[in-house]
């Protein structure tokens, strides 16, 4: 019975200790948690005349997320695509899709590697944190071993977060992003929440 109890006692320690994120990574600012407040920092890959953000929303002032400086008149006639990235659930709200305009012609951007190719190469922290968000890795702003950062010359490491909800679970991941191709290489670091809830 005290074997039970001293492995029980150990067993979460270990699995925390995998988690250490090193003294020279900064905790992710909590603003960036949200993904709709990390588009206005994309910096496009090539050069387009204007791009827009929108949710699968029919009101058109409900579904703009994010607006390049836009023509003052502008009109799409293209129907909304039926998916998009991040898909969250099905019917209204549930997804996102980007449009941009090039040589007057309106491009759909409407899944992940999409968005990663628009992207191009990583720019910046939110430019990192999309591309990560497109692999299903989150930042989780209440721990670092979810939501911490480095950025360098030729690469942006990060440790991010994957939920599962029942029960809920928060596992850490190592992720190292190529700041010229957008490649990304990640690695479990273990699971350091969990709990008995279902969500």
């Amino acid at each position: 019975m005290r074997i039970i109890s001293i492995f029980s006692f150990l067993i979460p320690g270990l699995l925390l200790s995998q988690n250490t994120v090193p003294s020279d990574f900064k905790k992710i600012p909590e603003i960036l948690d949200n993904t709709e407040l990390l588009y206005p920092f994309i910096v496009p890959e090539k050069k387009y005349e204007y791009w827009s953000v929108f949710r699968n929303n029919p009101d058109p002032d409900k579904a703009i997320v994010y607006e390049s400086q836009a023509p003052e008149f502008m009109t799409i006639n293209d129907p909304a695509p039926e998916k998009g990235f991040f898909q969250k659930c099905l019917g209204e709200n549930c997804f996102t899709f980007l449009i941009a305009c090039e040589n007057s012609q309106s491009k759909y951007f409407s899944n992940e590697q999409q968005l990663r190719n628009f992207i191009g190469s990583v720019d910046n922290l939110p430019e990192a944190i999309l591309v990560a968000n497109t692999y299903g890795f989150t930042v989780d702003s209440s721990d670092i071993s979810g939501g911490a950062y480095k950025i360098e010359d030729h690469y942006i490491t990060m440790y991010l977060s994957k939920f599962k909800n029942c029960p809920v679970t928060k596992e850490s991941f190592w992720i190292k992003i190529n700041r010229k191709t957008g490649k990304i290489d990640s690695k479990s670091k273990g699971i350091y929440s969990q709990n008995s809830d279902c969500q």
